[in-house]
């Protein structure tokens, strides 16, 4: 190998090294962002019932999710409330929550959680994202099952888009999906795998950590029960700007 091809490789492989650490710096800042998010029942066993991801925003007392990850209902007469699961100085902690604005079209949710501020992420500009551009996103793939301890995974957006998946019976479509296939809207295609305890994980840019979109969803190749066998690769993420005009709309509605 001439001089010149080694010298180079070498300032590559120093170059890819340098990527690296501060993708590991930035995955250890945006760690305490990520939550569990599900409902709290005391006197039920387990008390907590863990439904997906969320993480934080704006002044560290919100967070976002998807709307499906949230029950269809809260029984309150059972005191049973949303609640947000975190990591706290290597503790396991719970903040009660509340819903505060839906957008069930575009599957985006933002709730308002008690306690002292978490820290936040900031949001992104989802119209830049690009067909080929990498990001990364952190959530419970698997649930809380082995504690609170979010995974990171990285991958491509390999298309940009619409979001309507039209059902294979009639009976399959609801209101919403029917509002989705009467007016569709891009969302991100990626070339990672998810599962559904993702829902709701932040997709963030691996160098400045800003929130582009919101994993919603996985393509599942076979069913349900074989998704962690047999992963298909394929996830998709709502973009961050839906979530956005829900935090204006909070927002107008503080002032």
């Amino acid at each position: 190998m001439k001089p010149r091809s080694a010298a180079l490789l070498l300032v590559l492989g120093m170059a890819s090294a340098r990527a690296e650490e501060g993708i590991a710096d930035l995955v250890e800042k945006v760690k305490p962002s990520v939550v569990g998010v599900g409902t709290y029942q005391r006197t039920r066993s387990p008390p907590l019932d863990f439904r997906g991801t969320g993480f934080i925003v704006g002044d560290g007392l919100h967070a976002l999710t998807n709307a499906h990850v949230l029950p269809a209902a809260i029984d309150k007469t059972k005191l049973e409330s949303l609640a947000v699961f975190v990591r706290e100085g290597g503790k396991e902690t719970l903040h009660l929550a509340e819903l505060v604005e839906q957008d069930e079209q575009h599957d985006v949710a933002l709730l308002k959680i008690a306690g002292p501020p978490l820290p936040a992420m900031a949001l992104g500009n989802s119209d830049k994202v690009r067909e080929g551009d990498l990001y990364a996103f952190t959530g419970y793939p698997i649930g809380v099952v082995l504690g609170l301890h979010p995974a990171t995974h990285r991958g491509m957006i390999s298309a940009i888009t619409p979001v309507a998946i039209p059902a294979a019976r009639a009976q399959q479509i609801n209101k919403t999906l029917f509002d989705r296939l009467h007016d569709p809207y891009d969302i991100f295609q990626l070339d990672a795998t998810a599962y559904p305890g993702n829902s709701g994980s932040p997709l963030y840019d691996m160098k400045t950590g800003n929130v582009v979109g919101i994993i919603n969803k996985v393509f599942v190749q076979e069913s349900k029960e074989n998704i962690l066998s047999k992963p298909s690769g394929i996830s998709y993420a709502i973009p961050i700007r839906y979530a956005e005009n829900l935090l204006k709309k909070n927002q107008r509605k503080s002032e």
